[in-house]
């Protein structure tokens, strides 16, 4: 039987995050006033004074659970122009997934490439191209708490580094970012370590990858490997992201 665990948090109006979604919801009720004028009609001609529910929603790229295009790092990777979110290869969003449980860090370390080996030692598992590597944090939990945005441990550069030199074009984090929390590098910035600023990200400068952010349930896949994960994203013209219904499936 296949099992498919959600990995992605719900577009809502709760919680306190920096940047909210914008949702207005048209019940059955209220839609045969919106609609009459575009269909020639008029509202109590609707059958039952009711029509079909509808939604408008307003929210950026990188808000909820989003896959990053190589385009949102840079203008250009690997010496070529960017892939944009509907240039990004369908195969690099469908692979076997391998989580790496970093869930006892804390908010605003990074994590190292030797930890990340040392993880993989752990769970006996050896990277292979395409494979789909998550983060495990269990930041998730706090998402949309005041603060969500900085309680997250992050990936360095040369731990990115690693996992890409290793064939990976698809990394996921549950955390807000890929990276360690942006007050953290800003601080660093203002105290002259530019290296250490979007480290992680702008290793997409030099090697073509993409990832998913704000991920959720990396804790109640019940294996670190040995399953398969799908987030293929929305189709946007020319953007640096797009939302994804992020899964993972699993086969007994």
């Amino acid at each position: 039987m296949t099992q498919i665990i959600d990995l992605s948090v719900s577009v809502s109006l709760k919680g306190n995050l920096k940047v909210m979604p914008q949702i207005i919801y048209r019940r059955h009720e209220d839609t045969p006033k919106f609609f009459a004028e575009m269909y020639g009609m008029k509202a109590e001609e609707f059958p039952g004074g009711k029509y079909c529910a509808s939604e408008t929603v307003t929210l950026g790229t990188h808000n909820t659970t989003h896959l990053d295009a190589p385009y949102h790092f840079w203008p250009t990777s690997e010496g070529k122009p960017s892939k944009t979110i509907d240039q990004v290869p369908l195969e690099w969003c469908y692979g076997d997934g391998v989580i790496l449980d970093f869930h006892r860090k804390k908010k605003g370390e990074g994590i190292t490439a030797e930890e990340v080996r040392q993880e993989l030692a752990r769970i006996s598992y050896t990277i292979k191209p395409f494979d789909i590597v998550l983060i495990r944090t269990d930041t998730y939990k706090r998402y949309g708490e005041p603060g969500y945005e900085e309680m997250h441990p992050g990936m360095t550069r040369e731990a990115t580094l690693w996992l890409l030199n290793q064939g990976v074009k698809v990394t996921g984090t549950d955390a807000w970012g890929w990276d360690r929390p942006f007050e953290v590098m800003v601080a660093e910035l203002k105290a002259g370590k530019k290296e250490r600023f979007w480290e992680a990200h702008w290793v997409g400068k030099e090697k073509e990858y993409c990832h998913i952010e704000r991920m959720a349930n990396l804790d109640k896949i019940p294996q670190p490997f040995g399953f398969k994960v799908a987030a293929f994203p929305i189709k946007i013209e020319g953007a640096s992201a797009g939302w994804v219904r992020a899964v993972a499936i699993l086969e007994d």
